[in-house]
């Protein structure tokens, strides 16, 4: 049995998924397998992996089309080695990741979460920049305040944990488009011991367009509104947790009410549920009283919040808003 399985989930992998699995399988600690869960893609990515003759690979075909949150989901339904890792079929490891993580964990073989730095590329592979600089050591609560503070880039891929401790928790919350469920997912296997990261950097997440505009803004909403009833149950659950959220949320829930509220202006209201950047920010206000935060947080004090509401609440203003921004795509609302 390998030590480590590297899982992809993917549907349409298109030609990023070639350079992401080319980088999984030149890999210098060659102790893995590569677990691929194809969700019935349709432009040849499953032929593709399937040709590929590396008996560190195996297929699991899904039976019926998924949404991409039952297919995730079925990672907790497949047989896994000790240790696994998740990918998106668009970003990439560096030939040493698993040698870098094989080595934190000898070094810490108690913790409960690894990771470790990395960098952020373009559509075309190109350097954004590095992350932020993260602890080696971290408790669950340190790992959440620097979250909520925005001190530290938290990504889906290049994490590693036990595959026991995976399914123990149920695998990915199921978050709309997973939004936010990562960071659940984290949070709760860091809080079984601690997180440990190498500061060395051993991927490459991929920022372009399917991974900051595809997404739809309602969904953002609803994903927004289940982590924040998580933060919820850990506040009442673990005084730790209260406390950094207590100081932490007011910061954290103004950056995404101005955020969702620029984003629900630019969804046709046909496309919004009923939903109105009014309604949304009163939520807001609601999510404040919720966890006790209320007295800390005044969005109606926020210029940008207030010039929302009032583009959003007449026809002309938000058509006008809407033509604008397809000629200035750069944010407006900051």
């Amino acid at each position: 049995m390998a030590k480590f399985s590297i899982i992809l989930p993917v549907k349409n992998g298109g030609h990023y998924v070639k350079e992401c699995v080319e980088s999984i399988l030149t890999q210098t600690f060659t102790d893995f397998d590569f677990l691929v869960l194809d969700n019935q893609s349709t432009d040849g990515t499953l032929e593709w992996i399937q040709s590929i003759s590396d008996a560190r690979i195996k297929v699991y075909p899904a039976d019926r089309p998924l949404s991409i949150e039952q297919n995730w989901n079925r990672i907790i339904t497949i047989p896994k080695n000790g240790f696994i890792t998740l990918i998106g079929h668009d970003d990439l490891l560096n030939e040493n990741y698993l040698a870098t993580m094989n080595d934190l964990i000898l070094k810490f073989p108690d913790a409960s979460l690894y990771q470790t730095h990395f960098t952020y590329i373009n559509a075309q592979g190109e350097k954004i920049r590095d992350c932020k600089v993260m602890s080696e050591i971290e408790s669950a609560e340190e790992f959440l305040g620097k979250f909520l503070r925005r001190e530290i880039d938290v990504m889906g891929t290049g994490f590693m944990m036990r595959s026991q401790d995976y399914d123990t928790i149920g695998g990915i919350p199921l978050y709309p488009n997973l939004l936010f469920a990562d960071f659940e997912l984290w949070i709760e296997l860091a809080r079984k011991s601690y997180k440990a990261t190498s500061s060395k950097k051993c991927f490459s997440f991929r920022i372009h367009q399917s991974t900051t505009t595809i997404s739809s803004d309602i969904k953002y909403h609803e994903a927004f509104q289940k982590f924040v009833l998580f933060l919820q149950r850990l506040r009442k659950g673990n005084q730790e947790f209260g406390k950094v959220i207590q100081s932490n949320l007011p910061a954290f829930l103004e950056f995404y009410c101005k955020g969702l509220s620029h984003r629900l202006l630019r969804t046709p209201k046909e496309k919004r549920n009923g939903l109105s950047v009014r309604k949304f920010v009163f939520q807001c206000k609601e999510y404040a009283e919720m966890l006790e935060i209320g007295n800390d947080f005044k969005p109606e004090k926020i210029f940008s919040i207030r010039l929302a509401i009032l583009i959003d609440s007449n026809i002309a203003s938000r058509s006008f808003f809407l033509w604008f921004k397809k000629i200035y795509s750069k944010p407006i609302l900051k």
